[in-house]
């Protein structure tokens, strides 16, 4: 298992997606750590060997160092706001590799809680998800990226995306957690 370091990894390099896709073992675990600014401060060997870095290419660099391009903003905002206010959030990511491979993961993002109550950082662990739950996320992020893409970039993007997101989790009368929960029990 991977050890975390104080020292910044290297200088981040632009990866271009490969459309080849990865997976990993159904009892593999994928673990990260982060500060409050989502700076990688611990991530074990599977994270290394999916994604294809070695640890000192991933301490010290932010977490986004493995987002993929084809993942809406507003998936992320939605993280970030309900991690910051001290809740848990499940979510499918499309993850980038080094080598340009993605590999997707149903992901358990939890704040850690330090003295007195206070967010000291994030914890992740990833497992592999049942295809079904890719297949049925799928549609929905095509449409946020589209979405996001009218929208421009930054902010207003994932604005956009989370806006829409939220109409759709009201046509269909459940809020994230229960329409991520309904993909989960095909899991296995």
């Amino acid at each position: 298992m991977g050890s975390a370091t104080t020292a910044p990894g290297p200088r981040r390099v632009a990866v271009r997606p490969t459309g080849r896709e990865r997976t990993f073992g159904a009892d593999e675990l994928i673990v990260s750590k982060t500060d409050t600014r989502g700076v990688i401060t611990y991530a074990n060997d599977v994270f290394c060997r999916v994604g294809a870095y070695e640890l000192h290419e991933v301490v010290g660099q932010p977490h986004n160092l493995i987002r993929h391009p084809a993942m809406p903003r507003a998936v992320f905002k939605l993280l970030w706001d309900t991690v910051s206010s001290g809740r848990e959030l499940f979510a499918y990511v499309n993850n980038l590799a080094a080598d340009g491979a993605n590999y997707w993961v149903l992901a358990h993002v939890t704040p850690s809680f330090g003295p007195g109550g206070k967010i000291v950082g994030y914890h992740s662990n990833r497992r592999r998800p049942a295809r079904a739950g890719v297949e049925a996320v799928q549609p929905l992020y095509r449409e946020l990226l589209a979405e996001e893409s009218r929208a421009g970039s930054g902010r207003a993007a994932a604005e956009a995306g989370a806006a829409l997101l939220g109409r759709h989790l009201a046509e269909r009368g459940v809020d994230y957690d229960e329409f991520i929960w309904s993909l989960i029990p095909e899991e296995s």
